[in-house]
């Protein structure tokens, strides 16, 4: 998060945790707060990071991606 007057960083980090509690936590029931903190921890890993499109990469999930820098850089 940024410093005050400074907004950039906080609209990513709100971007963020609009998406996880959308996406995860509305509508869901955690007996436990180690098993919310356990589906946010696969949220994060599993699906954000790695599956989920993202419109700064032009909507590709980062595998995809990746894989498509990887074979521009080969070529």
């Amino acid at each position: 998060m940024s410093r005050k007057g400074d907004c950039w960083d906080n609209a990513v980090a709100e971007s963020f945790f609009g998406s996880l509690k959308v996406e995860l936590v509305f509508g869901v029931k955690h007996l436990s707060r180690s098993a919310a903190r356990q589906d946010i921890v696969d949220y994060i890993e599993m699906f954000y990071n790695s599956w989920r499109r993202h419109s700064f990469l032009a909507y590709m999930n980062p595998r995809e991606f990746e894989k498509q820098l990887f074979w521009k850089k080969a070529t």
